[in-house]
Formats: structure tokens, C-alpha cells, sequence
């Protein structure tokens, strides 16, 4: 048990010593875009953009286009979420995003289309690529895509869809050996895991003081 948890740390202290600079930056401005957003605040949006520019510039430099193409997305996210965290901030709040939260009925509607696509994305990923784990690799991704619309809308909601990925991120990426990163997953699901709680709290305090929280349109 000893030996294998300290064959654990030196693999997480090696692996932290080969990343690099723009690495770290990036990790930092990840960690501060899912601190600020667990706050409700807009600037997460700015380091979320920073965070996923970085990692394309880093996924291109490695000749991942996949997934630099993916950060590319997730930088049009942070736009869209900084815009539309800026609209609907709440001047009684000190100006925080105001919590929406989605019936049952559509987060049923999500699942099933995230396992849809994984369906009909992992046989390509099997086909075209060396992924060790095309359907939890594809699972991921999508779900990752709709969680990210999800914050950027003030969903309650995306905490818990955030928890899930993140739970299978750790696996993932512990199963192929990178425990540095898995362990990144592990902290973003103990936010996640905060988040939902103080989202869940605050929301119920509309609640109490205005009626019941909003509803997300369309």
C-alpha cells in the first residue's frame, strides 16, 4: 500500500515537472474559471477563454486536431457565456447571473441525446483513431460540450451534469496513466460538487424572497 502510493506520487511529481509554462497557465486559468463561476461572476468567462486557448494552441503544437478544434469551441462559449452572463446579471445581487434551472423532463431530453451521438460518434472514433476508450472518450466530449452550454445559460443544472464528467474524465485519463490529470478531474468535480451546492442554496433563497427561481425559456 505505501510502495504503491508512493509509485503514485512520483508518477504526479514527473509528470508535473514535463508540463510546460503555457501548461500551467492554462491549468491556472481553468481553475480560476471554475472558482468564479461557482460565484456566479462573468470574468470566469475570461479566464475559461484564456484556459481553452491556451490548450488549442498546445493541442495544435502536439498535432491533436480533434481537439484543438474542441477548445476552439469552447473559446466561442466563453464568449457567448460572458455575453450572456452580462445580460442577465441581477443588479440586486451584485450584479451575479441570475439561476435558471431546467424541469426534469429536459435534462431526460439531454441524457438521451448525449447517448445518442455517443452512439453514433464512438464507432468514428473506434475507425479513424487510436483512442483506448471510444465511447467514454466520446461520452465525455459531448457531455462536456452540452455542460459548458449549460453554465453559459446559468443552468443549475450543469453542476451535476458537471460532476459526471468529471467523475469519468478521472477515470479515463487515470486508466491511460496520466494521474496528473486525472487528479485536475478530481478537483474540478469537488467545485462542481460545491457548485451545485451553492447554486442549490442561493436558488432556494429566490425562492423563499420572490418566488420560484427561473425557469430557462425555449
Amino acid at each position: 500500500m505505501v510502495a504503491s502510493s508512493q509509485a503514485l506520487l512520483h508518477r504526479l511529481l514527473e509528470q508535473a515537472q514535463a508540463s510546460s509554462p503555457l501548461e500551467w497557465l492554462a491549468l491556472a486559468a481553468g481553475l480560476g474559471y471554475a472558482v468564479l463561476a461557482v460565484r456566479r461572476d462573468r470574468r470566469a468567462w475570461i479566464f475559461g477563454a484564456l484556459s481553452s486557448a491556451l490548450l488549442a494552441w498546445l493541442a495544435a503544437g502536439a498535432r491533436l486536431p480533434l481537439q484543438a478544434a474542441l477548445q476552439a469551441v469552447y473559446v466561442a462559449f466563453a464568449v457567448y457565456g460572458f455575453r450572456t452572463w452580462t445580460r442577465e446579471a441581477d443588479a440586486a445581487d451584485a450584479g451575479r447571473v441570475r439561476i435558471l434551472r431546467w424541469p426534469l423532463w429536459r435534462n431526460g431530453a439531454a441524457l438521451l441525446a448525449v447517448g445518442i451521438g455517443t452512439l453514433a460518434f464512438a464507432p468514428l472514433l473506434a475507425r479513424h483513431t487510436d483512442a483506448a476508450w471510444p465511447t467514454l472518450d466520446a461520452a465525455v466530449a459531448l457531455g462536456s460540450l452540452l455542460a459548458t452550454w449549460m453554465t453559459a445559460r446559468a443552468l443549475l443544472d450543469n453542476w451535476a451534469w458537471w460532476i459526471v464528467v468529471d467523475a469519468a474524465s478521472l477515470v479515463l485519463y487515470a486508466s491511460q496513466g496520466l494521474m496528473f490529470v486525472a487528479l485536475l478531474y478530481l478537483v474540478y468535480m469537488i467545485i462542481a460538487v460545491i457548485g451545485l451546492r451553492d447554486w442549490t442554496r442561493r436558488s432556494r433563497g429566490v425562492s423563499d424572497s420572490a418566488g420560484p427561481p427561473g425557469t430557462a425559456p425555449g
